[in-house]
């Protein structure tokens, strides 16, 4: 039987000199209450998904693609323009820019449209154009469909990261783009206000 999952919030997209490359989803609403999960791909290409709960960690794992998954200690807060992320071996501290022509093209658009599936499949076209390698509808695992409605995106300017306490290097493109599912994080660092809908068969536990 297929069922529908909503998470609104925040994803956060970092990329860093070394190559180590960060996707944080912050959720204020979600099928497991507030949470926040960081999704990390290592200079060699090696995908890690860091979850709060075996609950969420197994739900995401469902969903996207990861060659391993840790359950870790996790905070993140975005407040006052800063974005503060400890995920067990990742630490990232960033400074949050003016809001990118994109997110005030986004702003324009009404909600209700803007996060729903049958707009969000019209405009994935016209998103992969602006964005290479960014989609706003795809394909995720088990048979599911999932879907990305931005309504607000602001630039990251600066950050600190570090993984297992070693610095990895100054902010960068998201180059490489991202592994973890259809579409990636725009390539340059960034917040955006997000409304992910994830739709298709149930998530058997672990």
């Amino acid at each position: 039987m297929n069922q529908r999952w909503i998470f609104d919030g925040h994803i956060a997209g970092i990329g860093t000199a070394s190559g180590l490359r960060a996707v944080v989803g912050l959720w204020a609403q979600s099928p497991f209450g507030p949470f926040a999960d960081a999704m990390v791909q290592l200079p060699s290409g090696h995908r890690i998904l860091l979850a709060p709960t075996e609950e969420a960690g197994g739900f995401i794992s469902a969903v996207y693609n990861f060659d391993e998954t840790r359950i870790v200690p996790l905070a993140a807060s975005q407040a006052a323009g800063q974005l503060s992320i400890d995920a067990g071996p990742l630490r990232i501290r960033a400074g949050l820019g003016t809001r990118t022509p994109l997110g005030a093209a986004a702003r324009l658009i009404p909600r209700a449209l803007a996060v729903h599936p049958r707009w969000l499949r019209a405009v994935s076209p016209l998103a992969a154009w602006i964005l290479p390698g960014v989609s706003t509808a795809g394909s995720a695992k088990g048979g599911r469909l999932e879907y990305y409605g931005v309504t607000d995106l602001h630039r990251i300017e600066s950050a600190t990261v570090s993984w297992n306490g070693t610095d990895a290097g100054v902010l960068s493109a998201i180059r490489p783009a991202v592994g973890f599912g259809f579409s990636s994080v725009p390539p340059e660092p960034s917040l955006a206000r997000v409304r992910t809908t994830i739709e298709g068969p149930s998530v058997t536990p672990r």
